[in-house]
């Protein structure tokens, strides 16, 4: 197979380019040179954000692809070029969307037939538009330029070694300071994620078997636990972190940000089942498998060690985790 990878270097991206390169794929990276990608790939420099002019490099590429995969993020105009230009070169195009293109509030249980926000158009600025409707907008794009070759794989909350948001990193190195460390209760809080190499080998398989339209990438609900994360984020560092299981209204009081000041948690309600009970069954039964959270988070915290314990973060993404004054105030409690 011959796979386009539109970035490649970073988190989602590159666990895809290199799931293409241990199956001896052609790789062909078209990205903008920030970082290096995994040795191995035919590399193409270009910028996006020049609309249809950075593309350069790829339109003068002699050769065609049986996969495209994309993850772009910011306003559509950038996937629409990409499709339009590469319709006629690829067989298939993927992109990696997100759950935040159903419209809320999102019930539990919600599939890929609920109802959706509004897409934005092509020519808003990239820094103006809300993610949703930028994910939603890169959607209709790619099926403007693919129809029935088009992938939008649905993700939600993404884990796994190389996470450039900061999550997962957050939790493991601050329980990998020890001591006591503020936990959102109840332990038994259900969660819903995929780690990113389960995300990237279900996409090259479902590319490569042709299957279209909308999934929700996201594993069952309750394939793990809060407490489960967290235990299995003790046992990794083995730091012998002491967790103060803390109800969320007391957090709450406190002015603790669900999902930013404690990352991964939400308290029960409209927020929490969109992210934490969506549908699943499509994307299980086309052979979508999330591994033990206790191999994602061991795996994790080795990445982080071999980079010094530092994770890259994204520069359009705000930092997360709990304020070490604020969790000082907790503690005493």
């Amino acid at each position: 197979m011959r796979l386009l990878m539109l970035g490649g270097t970073e988190f989602v991206g590159r666990a895809v380019t290199e799931a293409a390169l241990e199956r001896d794929w052609q790789v062909t990276v078209f990205h903008r040179g920030r970082h290096a990608p995994p040795p191995g790939v035919r590399v193409l420099t270009g910028d996006r954000t020049g609309g249809g002019q950075g593309l350069g490099a790829l339109a003068a590429h002699a050769g065609d692809w049986d996969l495209v995969v994309d993850t772009w993020s910011g306003a559509p105009t950038a996937v629409r070029e990409a499709a339009r230009l590469l319709s006629d070169r690829a067989g298939h195009y993927t992109y990696v969307s997100s759950r935040s293109v159903y419209a809320s509030p999102a019930a539990a249980g919600l599939d890929e037939d609920g109802p959706l926000v509004a897409g934005a158009s092509p020519g808003e600025a990239g820094e103006d538009v809300p993610y949703d409707r930028a994910k939603r907008g890169g959607e209709l794009a790619a099926l403007e330029a693919f129809g029935d070759r088009a992938l939008l794989a649905r993700a939600g909350l993404i884990v796994g070694p190389g996470e450039n948001i900061g999550r997962l990193p957050w939790w493991l190195t601050r329980i990998a300071r020890g001591g006591p460390v503020i936990a959102p209760g109840p332990p038994a809080t259900e969660l819903q994620y995929v780690d990113v190499r389960d995300l990237a080998s279900w996409l090259l398989d479902a590319a490569e078997a042709g299957l279209h339209g909308p999934y929700n990438t996201v594993s069952r609900p309750g394939h793990t636990t809060m407490g489960a994360l967290l235990d299995a984020c003790v046992r990794a560092t083995g730091s012998g972190a002491e967790l103060r299981w803390t109800d969320p209204d007391t957090l709450l009081a406190a002015g603790v940000e669900p999902w930013t000041g404690l990352p991964v948690w939400l308290p029960r309600g409209e927020l929490y089942d969109a992210v934490h009970r969506g549908g699943h069954a499509k994307a299980e039964a086309a052979g979508l498998r999330c591994r033990p959270v206790g191999e994602t988070v061991a795996d994790t915290w080795s990445w982080l060690c071999e980079r010094g314990g530092t994770a890259p973060q994204r520069p359009d993404r705000p930092a997360v985790g709990l304020d070490p004054r604020l969790e000082e105030q907790l503690l005493t409690l």
